[in-house]
């Protein structure tokens, strides 16, 4: 299923000859539709020849048909293709700057390489001048990191901003086209046409320009209906559920679980928690009155239901190459139910604690008079009950809760008695914690980002 993995040929002829390929193929139809010529580009600012509109929103059209009809269809794993994410401000002022310079240059950098590629002298001072300004940027965005990285929406797309189903959106994407469309055909009809008018090249006149319909304008509104009747058919196919995304990757998520994979022990956890070139998060998948009984450190609570939340996946998603996501339930069951959500929404590096907080607790004990372990979980002997008894509500206010901070924290004794139990009399303070081996589990995964465009 698409998208491929190219990754195992890195570095082979094969992995050049793919992409330069795909330049060429990309440099050829720019070509082809006119964009090495600064003044057709340029012209569009004038209404005088709609070319680049049309072109632009076509490939955007169609493209954005055929990505949801793939996936609607099962051939493509959406969750798995990389979508930029969006910085709102700082996108809005560069896309500002980049129009100033496409209505001043002519060109846009793409284009401007398809003009240099055929020696346009124009086109070739484009590119030097984006490459000064490409040197100009990296020297200086050290001082504005901050405003450049402001705004995150994380991957945010026109369904989530609508609140729409997304086979709604390239429906609705497809319509604006054909709207563009119309009134760009109006536009070069009032303010002159194109470059090449259509008086002296028929191949351009359309439905709008002449009293009949032309050759060019029935295969318009042939191309627009059958992009439009596709775009009515991702509507009512709809798209993949985190049900139907899970049956396709369940072969090899299930042996990953199986095989004890994804479960990672608490020493480990306390160890990735130390190093400082990571950045580590913890989920606990927790009824509320446990978790404020006691909870891991700078742990965030979530439901089940929560991990197919449209807000909470697109922010995890957004999450960068080295964050890391351990999800934590009293035992496993619920914990590895959400990894299974959340691996099958395309989400990286995503582990679950081994044993959840029980296992944690018996690897990290608190004081005596603060909990103790118990024979018959208030739960009923579910396997996502809380094996411990808590005298008093902790929170992460306990020894226990940040092994990774070395410091002795002794809360208020609750009563209880050491009375033998596991874990009643081999405390952790904060200040004894032994070397404990342990398996490594986590692989760090690096997002693999593929961008493209006229831009």
């Amino acid at each position: 299923m698409a998208p491929f993995n190219l990754a195992p040929l890195a570095g082979s002829f094969g992995y050049f000859a793919i992409f330069l390929l795909l330049g060429f193929a990309f440099g050829v139809v720019l070509e082809l539709s006119g964009f090495g010529d600064s003044r057709r580009l340029a012209a569009q600012f004038y209404l005088r020849d709609m070319t680049v509109l049309k072109v632009m929103f076509t490939g955007i059209a169609v493209a954005a048909v055929l990505i949801h009809l793939a996936s609607a269809f099962q051939l493509l794993d959406m969750s798995r293709v990389w979508i930029n994410p969006t910085y709102l401000v700082p996108g809005i002022v560069g896309g500002l700057i980049m129009g100033v310079g496409f209505i001043v240059g002519g060109f846009c950098p793409g284009t401007s390489l398809v003009a240099a590629a055929t020696l346009k002298l124009d086109g070739v001072m484009f590119v030097l001048g984006g490459l000064f300004g490409a040197l100009m940027f990296g020297e200086t965005v050290a001082g504005f990191d901050a405003w450049w990285h402001s705004s995150s929406m994380g991957r945010f797309t026109i369904s989530d901003w609508l609140g729409i189903p997304t086979g709604v959106a390239v429906l609705l994407v497809v319509l604006m086209a054909i709207g563009a469309f119309v009134a760009g055909e109006l536009a070069e009809k009032r303010f002159g046409g194109s470059l090449t008018s259509a008086d002296t090249d028929p191949a351009r006149e359309t439905s709008l320009s002449v009293g009949r319909p032309s050759l060019a304008g029935v295969r318009g509104l042939l191309m627009a209906g059958s992009v439009a009747a596709l775009a009515v058919v991702v509507v009512l196919k709809g798209q993949p559920s985190v049900a139907d995304r899970w049956h396709w990757i369940a072969p090899r998520a299930d042996s990953l679980v199986t095989g004890r994979a994804i479960f990672v022990d608490p020493a480990e956890i306390v160890a990735l928690r130390r190093d400082l070139t990571l950045s580590v998060h913890i989920l606990e998948v927790r009824s509320e009155a446990d978790y404020n009984l006691f909870h891991l450190a700078g742990s965030k609570r979530i439901s089940l239901a929560d991990t197919q939340d449209p807000r909470v996946v697109r922010e995890l998603l957004a999450a960068s190459d080295n964050t890391i996501l351990f999800l934590a339930s009293n035992g496993e069951q619920a914990a590895t139910e959400a990894w299974r959500r959340l691996e099958a929404q395309g989400v990286f590096n995503v582990y679950v604690a081994e044993g959840g907080i029980n296992h944690w607790l018996d690897v990290y004990p608190p004081f005596p008079g603060v909990a103790e372990r118990v024979a018959s979980p208030a739960g009923g002997g579910s396997e996502d009950a809380l094996a411990w008894r808590f005298g008093i509500a902790v929170g992460e206010r306990c020894a226990s809760s940040h092994p990774d901070i070395a410091r002795q924290e002794p809360l208020p004794d609750a009563g209880f008695a050491a009375s033998g139990a596991p874990g009643a009399t081999a405390w952790f303070d904060g200040t004894n914690a032994l070397p404990r081996p342990f398996t490594k589990r986590v692989k760090l995964q690096r997002k693999v980002t593929a961008k493209g465009g006229c831009g």
